[in-house]
């Protein structure tokens, strides 16, 4: 007998869709369960304790909910079952799946995130079989660390490290690991291992309070950003996405205004820290990149933009020291640094 967790807090696989509008209702949630066990042939070698901490759509969640499912899951003393599921929307599930590995990066049970890209009663609904495969997985691999399973349309399962989620493409309901290194395939109720170099997760426990700062600002680069517009105000540090070239504006040929070079240089006069993310490190950058470098600010080397963001919100929440926000920032909390 296995016994899992079940966390339920709302999303695509806690709703119903009725009179054209998707929402959620506690019902739903259980209802998950109910299919599981309709899909199952041996369901009844799992046992499952449900809690339901929230009831939303992704959409509408803050960094608070992760300190409410957090504080759910302590407070239950997780070592006594053998794995938790976490059901969660699918807009900000990458950046929850981010924030549950860095937290509990001391787990010794695996827990899972699973989302569902319709409501479980539209026929081409994948939350029941991303459900069987968290189950699945605790029953088979029952390896430590967070992870989410979830099956594109028309694909097999992958097996994602949650660290390494990035957010559905645009336009689409799929998702993919970063630098599309998904951790494990599963197919015919069997997994199997994608990627032999990805790094696994680091053994040392990092100690953290589930404090994330609310003093965060993270910019979106796109032609004609217009730095003028961001009020630094209660703002300690910024964290500015780059292209996928590692690279953004640093030219002041169509003004100072759309220069981050200008705005880095308004940062420091605030006091305001600036970090740049996803960069590869590797012997040859760009002259923006390097023009950004030399001018202050502080690249994220090999990471995540969903990983870099929660994981400033930890460090800025937890340390008030900059060198210790640094070292922070730098140590590999959860397998999130790539090779």
């Amino acid at each position: 007998m296995k016994n899992i967790l079940v966390v339920f807090t709302g999303g695509t696989i806690g709703s119903v869709a009725t009179d054209g509008t998707i929402n959620t209702v506690g019902s739903a949630s259980y209802k998950l369960i109910q299919l599981f066990q309709q899909y199952y042939d041996n369901h009844q070698l799992i046992h499952f304790d449900t809690i339901q901490p929230l009831q939303i759509l992704s959409e509408n969640l803050a960094p608070a909910a992760w300190k409410s499912i957090i504080e759910t899951i302590e407070a239950v003393q997780a070592d006594q079952y053998d794995g938790i599921i976490i059901t969660h929307g699918t807009d900000t599930l990458a950046y929850t799946a981010c924030a549950l590995s860095f937290y509990f990066n001391g787990s010794k049970i695996p827990m899972l995130l699973v989302s569902s890209d319709y409501p479980l009663d539209h026929p081409k609904a994948n939350g029941v079989e991303n459900f069987i495969c968290a189950v699945e997985f605790i029953r088979q691999i029952n390896q430590p660390g967070v992870f989410v399973p979830y099956r594109n349309q028309q694909q097999i399962t992958q097996l994602h490290q949650g660290v390494r989620l990035a957010c559905s493409l645009q336009l689409s309901g799929d998702f993919f690991s970063v630098q599309g290194k998904s951790y494990m395939r599963f197919e015919k109720r069997k997994f199997s291992l994608l990627n032999q170099s990805t790094k696994q997760i680091p053994s040392n426990y990092t100690q953290l309070r589930a404090d994330f700062s609310r003093r965060i600002l993270m910019i979106k680069p796109y032609p004609g950003l217009d730095y003028t517009r961001f009020n630094l105000d209660n703002v300690d540090a910024v964290l500015h996405d780059l292209y996928h070239s590692g690279t953004a504006c640093a030219s002041l040929q169509w003004g100072e205004n759309h220069s981050l070079v200008e705005f880095i240089k308004h940062c420091k006069k605030q006091g305001v820290a600036i970090y740049l993310a996803p960069a590869i490190k590797s012997a040859d950058a760009y002259h923006s990149t390097q023009t950004l470098i030399e001018q202050g600010a502080e690249i994220i080397w090999n990471m995540s933009i969903e990983a870099a963001y929660v994981k400033l919100l930890l460090a800025y929440g937890n340390f008030n020291d900059n060198q210790e926000i640094l070292n922070f920032m730098i140590k590999d909390i959860a397998g999130e640094h790539l090779s």
